[in-house]
């Protein structure tokens, strides 16, 4: 079966958020279970290939001037880098003030049409497109594949202005949207099928409150829309392996994930008085609720808990985790950036990470705790709500914390609950090594992702 599998990202080439981590996941793991992966990406910073060669590319003349070329990235594989007007820039998608490039829509819409060639010249078995920036690419696919359209977040759409309408050559009624173009919604009505990262997230996005205006469409398709729930790159988020921490252990030797948390106690200017930690490696976005997290700090000296938060992203998150830092520096600490040595040492070392997402079609970072032995906090939504099991609902199965409501008051219970199940051993380990148990790599999301390959093939 050979699957061309076209995104806007994919670590480590371009990594913005989780999509480049879900991409790169599913398509190594679909390579190793023995799918023929046509990997197509946008050529943002001119990467250098091993045994490059060029790729014809018909494109509309508004497009123009656009090239492709394939090769080898180690450790990555196969890749086949689009060029198109605009697209090269130091940032996928914005500029150093953190504003959109204001060409996005020629960009990607562009980037579409040659994706769309590229299917059209070398004729895969089925074409996996993802996010709205690819979704324009069945516009101009006219003797198509099965497609399968993966919905990452719903949050962005990729709406344009007026002025494309004319440049849409088919499925008009699909893609226009209040006189302009939807690149989401017209994708999610002509796919064979649509994914959603999580199996909840499929239920939520059906509804007025979570379908970002979209939940009729998606309402509409039945059972085209599927959920499938990602995985973490276990070869990267391993305890037993890991060289980013002091002591690499594992569920038979839990006792040496304390030499991590002493690091972290000693990265954070802390002595150990036998307070939790609590950490969190996220972008600093309204969609993570980090606002939420850094209300609960006010009560952090009385339940008693320490915070340690790695992330960057809006400014006025940034500076009001900065002020909490300054005004309760024994139990605050902000480092504004992204660490990947901090990182992996925040899951190793703290005690719990907190997830207090307003909405998270998967998330990752719980999965990626569990399996350091960290309990996620975490409040019920998306993906969250299908990889952790509240420990006090499910005493036998639980992993984790669920916050019954997505506010400073749910989720200060959550910690409350989680600190008081933290500070007995017993129920402790118990709730790490189950974590630690659970499979949470890309092998069975890749299987699903196969058996629903095969599925459409069969239905032509």
């Amino acid at each position: 079966m050979r699957v061309l599998f076209a995104s806007a990202e994919l670590a480590p080439l371009a990594r913005v958020g989780g999509l480049a981590e879900a991409a790169s996941g599913l398509v190594a793991a679909l390579r190793v279970a023995g799918v023929e992966v046509d990997l197509v990406l946008p050529d943002y910073f001119d990467m250098p290939l091993e045994d490059e060669r060029p790729r014809q590319i018909d494109a509309p003349a508004w497009a123009q001037p656009v090239s492709a070329r394939t090769g080898i990235v180690p450790n990555v594989g196969e890749v086949t880098l689009v060029s198109v007007p605009g697209i090269a820039r130091p940032h996928p998608y914005v500029d150093e003030w953190g504003n959109g490039w204001p060409d996005n829509d020629t960009r990607f819409m562009a980037f579409s049409a040659a994706v769309a060639d590229l299917v059209q010249t070398s004729r895969p078995d089925v074409v996996h497109l993802n996010d709205w920036h690819t979704g324009a690419a069945l516009a101009f696919l006219w003797d198509r594949p099965p497609v399968a359209l993966t919905i990452h977040t719903l949050g962005y759409q990729g709406w344009m202005g007026s002025q494309w309408l004319p440049r849409i050559p088919q499925h008009f009624a699909a893609y226009e949207c209040f006189g302009g173009i939807n690149p989401m919604a017209g994708a999610i009505q002509i796919a064979d099928r649509v994914i959603a990262v999580s199996p909840n997230y499929a239920d939520e996005i059906r509804r007025p409150e979570s379908g970002m205006g979209l939940d009729h469409l998606l309402n509409g398709l039945g059972s085209r829309l599927v959920g499938i729930r990602n995985g973490i790159d276990t070869a990267v988020w391993d305890p037993r392996t890991d060289p980013s921490i002091p002591a690499n252990y594992s569920a038979t030797s839990l006792e040496a994930k304390s030499k991590s948390r002493n690091a972290l106690l000693q990265t954070a200017g802390w002595t150990d008085d036998g307070t939790s930690i609590v950490g969190m490696v996220t972008r600093l976005v309204d969609q993570k609720g980090i606002d939420i997290a850094l209300e609960t700090t006010r009560y952090a000296s009385r339940m008693p808990f320490r915070l340690v938060l790695l992330g960057s992203g809006d400014k006025w998150l940034a500076d009001w985790a900065r002020w909490a830092a300054r005004e309760w520096p024994e139990n605050v600490f902000f480092e504004d950036g992204y660490n990947q040595d901090l990182g992996h040492l925040i899951f190793a070392g703290a005690d719990m990470v907190l997830m207090p997402s307003r909405f998270e079609p998967c998330g990752l970072a719980q999965m990626q705790a569990m399996a350091y032995g960290t309990i996620p906090v975490v409040t019920d939504v998306g993906g969250l709500h299908d990889t952790v099991i509240d420990a006090d609902v499910d005493r036998k199965n639980g992993t984790g914390f669920l916050a019954t409501t997505v506010d400073s008051a749910g989720m200060t219970d959550a910690l409350h609950r989680a600190n008081r199940a933290w500070r007995h051993k017993q129920r402790r380990q118990a709730l790490q090594k189950r974590g630690m148990s659970i499979d949470w790599s890309w092998n069975i999301p890749a299987q699903g992702h196969i058996d629903l390959y095969r599925e459409m093939l069969a239905h032509g």
